[in-house]
């Protein structure tokens, strides 16, 4: 039986509940082992400084993520996404902590020299569980479904453009705010994201091959692969064959699914 890939329109919900947990799991494990000289306070002090110093960590994380993802394609390089985030987190983070610090345990905001005190562990603990965060977080491709006979369409068909109507759609690639619609009749622009276009092209064949593209099955022509990376070359449009990336983190998936 043909392994069926994961279709979950509330993915990056979970990705955020998930990193969310891995913060207050941190912050557990930091406040239990009196980490980086917060031993000499209760247990509770402990919880009640670190669990939210990384719940706030993660959300500024969260956000930190979203920045870093429109410049660079973490699945190619995750390496440098998580250097990017950590980079990007930890100076902002490093001041929270040092006022969080001065506050909880002296009752005032240390004096601003100390700052420099904070740098080197707030970037261990963020290089830490950006890598993690990156490295577990890779996700199932979404694989949308043909119809079954006499059902609907794909409701994502009536937005192709009027020049379009009625075309075999083989790919759609996200381009900034906007998906270009690759054809057997040539490609087109329309404004939307591919998060909510995978939703629409539920009834025909196809899957999320990269975080940029979504790639119809039965126009697959052959597949090259190499370093550990794949690209299928799909067959049909004016244009000729397309060349459509696979991320690292789909590959096993769509292999296994028999995409090749």
């Amino acid at each position: 039986m043909t392994p069926r890939l994961d279709f979950s329109p509330g993915s990056q919900a979970r990705d955020f509940l998930r990193g969310l947990a891995m913060a207050v799991g941190a912050g557990v494990f930091l406040a239990l082992g009196g980490a980086f000289g917060s031993n000499g306070a209760p247990l509770a002090q402990r919880l009640v400084y670190w669990v939210p110093v990384l719940v706030v960590g993660g959300l500024w994380g969260h956000l930190c993520s979203l920045l870093v993802e429109r410049f660079i394609d973490v699945d190619a390089r995750p390496w440098l996404g998580a250097a990017a985030l950590t980079l990007v987190i930890t100076g902002p983070l490093t001041l929270m902590v040092w006022a969080m610090t001065g506050l909880m345990f002296e009752g005032r905001l240390r004096h601003a020299d100390d700052l420099r005190h904070f740098f080197p562990p707030v970037a261990l603990i963020t290089a830490v569980l950006s890598i993690l965060n990156i490295f577990l977080g890779r996700k199932q491709p979404i694989e949308t479904h043909a119809a079954a006979p006499g059902a609907a369409p794909a409701r994502f068909l009536d937005r192709l453009p009027p020049r379009l109507r009625g075309a075999r759609l083989i790919a759609v690639q996200a381009e900034d705010h906007y998906l270009r619609l690759h054809t057997d009749r040539g490609s087109d622009l329309i404004l939307m994201r591919l998060s909510d276009a995978l939703g629409e092209l539920e009834g025909l064949e196809g899957a999320q091959t990269h975080r940029s593209w979504w790639a119809a099955k039965g126009a697959v022509a052959s597949v090259a692969r190499g370093d550990g990376r794949a690209a299928l070359t799909l067959d049909g449009g004016p244009g000729g064959e397309l060349v459509v990336p696979v991320s690292r983190r789909y590959a096993k998936a769509l292999r296994d699914a028999g995409w090749w």
